[in-house]
């Protein structure tokens, strides 16, 4: 009696020392293989994959930046919030940062101009940096759910739509918004 207690001590003591032990080796999450996509990483659900045209006619879509932040500015000609704020993005579209600055105006819809009036119009402005995409009759305004001009979209590098945004973003706004997102 007395040695199966006394092998039965010596049982728990390496049993003890074999669940520490292991426990001290236990291994992390392997890192993602190199060339391996990896999961969603911004909350939200996928923003609406536009294809839509620029003033010169290409067309442009959002996989066109995959893997890229992209800010998206919904905006009218005849919104005077959205003019007041064009210069300010013009430059910021004209800076290098790790983020796409795309700009959307929907002619024929909520009174902006028929889109040969808009380009006509917008070709005479400075704005030299700025992307603007044609939407017309607001088929993707819908679909971003545009409620008031101007609007902001903020997608993260997987495609995510993380936050909109309704009224004027100064690049300060925008730029640490889009620093909090991946």
């Amino acid at each position: 009696m007395k040695h199966m207690r006394k092998w039965m001590s010596y049982l728990l003591v390496i049993g003890g020392l074999l669940t520490i032990l292991t426990a001290c080796g236990a291994s992390q999450e392997a890192p993602p293989r190199e060339g391996s996509t990896p999961a969603a990483m911004n909350k939200g659900d996928a923003a609406p994959a536009f294809t839509l045209t620029d003033l010169k006619g290409d067309s442009v879509q959002l996989t066109d930046f995959e893997g890229k932040k992209v800010y998206v500015k919904y905006w009218a000609s005849w919104c005077s919030i959205c003019l007041a704020g064009l210069e300010e993005l013009n430059n910021l579209a004209g800076e290098d940062h790790d983020f796409q600055v795309i700009t959307i105006v929907a002619p024929n819809y909520k009174g902006e101009k028929s889109a040969t009036a808009f380009t006509k119009w917008f070709n005479r402005q400075p704005y030299d940096n700025l992307t603007v995409l044609l939407d017309e009759d607001g088929v993707w305004a819908k679909r971003f759910q545009v409620r008031a001009y101007p609007t902001s979209y903020y997608i993260g590098s997987d495609g995510i739509l993380v936050k909109a945004l309704p009224g004027h973003a100064s690049n300060e706004q925008i730029i640490e918004t889009l620093d909090e997102i991946v």
